[in-house]
């Protein structure tokens, strides 16, 4: 069966309308490119009388490619990134939950059924992030093979740069660190895949990444070092970039004191790896994780709690005594 067939069987079977991507409309809109450049190519031979060339690609400057089969693959990846990290959160959040907001989300009617249904639909949701991650490389590789060109690679890159790319949403990341504590911690998943066929915690000389075997030949390989302590990321944010750093080297780098925390810094403070601006807002406390490389680097991890603890109770009492200077007017 071809994967298109496949791939409308299962957004048609899904119990809600989804956010997918419309192969069907966007190999019209190639086949619609090529019989556009063939006649143009017919037309230019008539004029010269010379034989017509065999079609080979598109021009550069493409107004159906550009105009059309782009933009119109750019939003249904804004749409189905978009689902994906709303549901990732929610779901997230219902793991999380605990004591009073818990109980708040039992009354909000959000905790529905069991451990066994929460598996269920964390399997659904990596699912739904595969099959469209597979949909999208599948169509960039027809735009490919139809104009002969390597647009769909440029265009892929161009997603990757504006955070389009769902195997790169900071949600993903903490659905495979959610995998991996269930099966560590919850004795009915030990003997089964639980979200991922295949995902693992690996260390190789002493640095920590999450490795996961993905469908049709894609690997993720998330490396866990904070690229300014050089250390193994410690109370792990995500900025908008997708860029992972501890979340008091992250202060530092937007020159914000954790007391005032990231959504204090300029809008224009930039990623210190990237250089991208307006990234701090927005950052994702990565908790899935934070909890993952709590128990697997126990050592590791009671250090630096001690060593920021301490770190933390400085800033506090030095926010505290400027505040009281500035009341004071002292």
């Amino acid at each position: 069966m071809k994967f298109c067939k496949t791939y409308q069987e299962y957004m048609q079977g899904q119990e809600k309308k989804l956010p997918g991507v419309g192969f069907k409309k966007l190999k019209k809109i190639l086949k619609t490119c090529r019989v556009d450049y063939q006649s143009l190519q017919n037309q230019n031979a008539v004029v010269d009388e010379a034989p017509a060339p065999t079609v080979r690609s598109c021009p550069d400057q493409c107004p159906v490619c550009d105009g059309t089969f782009f933009p119109s693959l750019l939003n249904e990846m804004s749409e189905i990134v978009g689902c994906f990290n709303q549901r990732a959160q929610k779901l997230l959040d219902l793991h999380l939950a605990s004591g009073f907001r818990k109980y708040l989300f039992w009354i909000k009617g959000k905790l529905r059924g069991n451990h066994t249904a929460l598996i269920q639909e964390g399997r659904d949701l990596v699912t739904y992030a595969l099959i469209n991650a597979v949909a999208i490389r599948k169509i960039l590789k027809k735009y490919d093979k139809v104009h002969y060109s390597k647009q769909g690679q440029l265009f892929k890159s161009q997603v990757q740069s504006m955070h389009m790319e769902i195997l790169q949403s900071p949600w993903f990341c903490e659905m495979m660190a959610l995998h991996i504590n269930l099966r560590e911690t919850k004795p009915q998943s030990r003997n089964a895949a639980v979200l991922f066929d295949g995902c693992s915690l690996t260390f190789k000389d002493g640095k920590p990444s999450i490795t996961c075997e993905l469908c049709d030949s894609i690997k993720l390989d998330i490396d866990l070092t904070c690229s300014i302590c050089l250390d193994t990321v410690f109370d792990p944010v995500s900025l908008t970039c997708g860029h992972l750093f501890c979340y008091m080297c992250a202060c530092s780098a937007a020159s914000v004191t954790i007391v005032d925390g990231l959504k204090e810094a300029d809008s224009k403070a930039k990623c210190p790896l990237c250089r991208e601006g307006g990234v701090y807002e927005g950052a994702i406390h990565l908790e899935e994780l934070n909890i993952l490389l709590g128990r697997r680097c126990q050592e590791y991890w009671e250090e630096r709690l001690q060593a920021e603890r301490t770190e933390r109770l400085k800033q506090i009492k030095e926010h505290w005594q400027s505040e009281c200077r500035a009341v004071l007017g002292v």
